[in-house]
């Protein structure tokens, strides 16, 4: 079985995170920009939210399309999961620290600002490499992100995210597209309680009933699927919660759920 911690185990993408935290993390917070003055030779640097995101594409790609190994894309997903997102790093629902440090100063304006932003890119979706797995395993994914495990009480995964699995507006992501280790990581988050959601955080309901073979395998499956040419999230109202979930507007933290 292959389940990230969460915690920035693989030590490559840690540190080239970090470096470009310590490199960009002043343009993120929108530090202002020293304007060239006669005979000054440094470099003009435009005063941009694209120069001001830099700290956001030196990791999840120049339009947020992520990359095929980890980091997660951002391009396309609902405005409204993305600014959340930024907001539970702040709060530290979310645990890693070169988003919980890049956050650290933004306010809710500007997360939903560069939320909108990447909400808005449609670029291609990249391939990502999955392991090597036994025919039934996949099909156990297949399973379990179609139709759930009713004798374990999971919903499938279309059941929150949409019956194309693109995710469904304003709130919840899609699963397509996304790296195996990303997807396995972030259930093994919820597991560990190193990523939550406001109350009632279904996802940590949902990922906790799973086991290590289900996480390995619902990840392979998504990771493995090909993405539809129509990979928008699909309309508010699309899903019906299937249990009691933040997010789907169960609970008294309505509008403050999860997944991944």
């Amino acid at each position: 079985m292959d389940i990230r911690d969460g915690k920035g185990t693989r030590r490559g993408w840690r540190h080239a995170a970090a470096l470009a935290v310590a490199l960009l993390a002043a343009s993120l917070a929108g530090a202002p920009v020293r304007a060239a003055a006669p005979g000054d030779d440094a470099p003009h640097v435009p005063d941009t939210l694209q120069q001001r995101i830099a700290a956001c594409t030196a990791c999840h790609g120049p339009h947020g399309e992520g990359t095929p190994d980890f980091f997660p894309r951002l391009a396309g997903k609902p405005a409204g999961y993305l600014a959340r997102q930024l907001g539970y790093f702040q709060a530290g629902l979310r645990k890693y620290a070169p988003m919980e440090y890049m956050v650290r100063q933004l306010s809710p304006a500007y997360m939903r600002e560069i939320a909108a932003y990447f909400a808005a890119q449609q670029v291609p979706y990249r391939r990502s490499p999955v392991p090597a797995l036994p025919t039934a395993v996949l099909q156990r994914g297949e399973q379990l992100a179609t139709a759930g495990d009713p004798a374990r009480r999971l919903p499938a995964c279309q059941g929150c995210h949409g019956r194309t699995l693109t995710g469904v507006e304003p709130d919840i992501p899609g699963l397509l597209g996304l790296p195996y280790d990303y997807l396995s990581s972030q259930l093994g988050s919820w597991r560990t309680g190193t990523r939550a959601a406001a109350a009632p955080d279904c996802m940590a309901t949902i990922a906790n009933r799973l086991t290590p073979a289900d996480i390995t395998a619902v990840s392979a499956w998504l990771a493995s699927r090909e993405v539809p040419d129509d990979a928008h999230a699909l309309p508010a109202g699309s899903v019906q919660p299937p249990l009691a979930c933040g997010v789907l507007g169960g609970g008294a933290a309505a509008g403050q759920g999860a997944a991944p």
